[in-house]
């Protein structure tokens, strides 16, 4: 090996001594930078979860705690209410009307007094029913068992169903 040949291995040489210590420069700074990222997650993660207790301990402890002072009973106004307490009222204190104890005071002679007695009356059958608004066009639902909707065609005529 020569002189020049020698020289120039020791340029390359040291280039390659530069290259190799930049390299580990940069790896090195992102190495530190990725420690401080981690670092700045925990401590914001650990501030984070202090505000929230914080912030539930405020609300929790910041209601107003309704505390009746001890007031003297001596030389004190009434109040301008007063208390009542309820319970349920007896079986003999309730009261309740019974249908044949009526009585009716009129001023005028001329109010009639009508009274209705059970068993004046009788159902109709679903035919006996259609027949009586048989020049009406009509239908009969059953909802379900006796319970039955009488339905006019015309709308109109179903305030006007009165069975001559």
């Amino acid at each position: 090996m020569n002189r020049a040949d020698k020289h120039l291995l020791d340029d390359v040489l040291a280039e390659d001594s530069n290259f190799r210590g930049a390299l580990l420069a940069e790896t090195l700074r992102l190495a530190r930078r990725r420690r401080q990222i981690r670092q700045v997650r925990r401590i914001s993660g650990v501030f984070a979860a202090a505000f929230l207790i914080s912030g539930l301990f405020w609300l929790n402890w910041s209601k107003p705690i309704s505390v009746q002072p001890q007031i003297a009973k001596k030389n004190l106004p009434l109040p301008a209410y007063q208390l009542v307490r309820t319970r349920p009222l007896l079986q003999n204190e309730i009261v309740t009307t019974e249908s044949s104890a009526v009585h009716l005071i009129a001023s005028a002679a001329s109010v009639v007094e009508i009274e209705t007695k059970p068993g004046n009356f009788r159902r109709i059958n679903d035919a006996e029913l259609l027949a009586l608004v048989a020049n009406r066009p009509a239908i009969l639902i059953r909802t379900g068992p006796n319970s039955e909707k009488l339905i006019f065609a015309n709308p109109a005529e179903e305030g006007n169903a009165r069975v001559n």
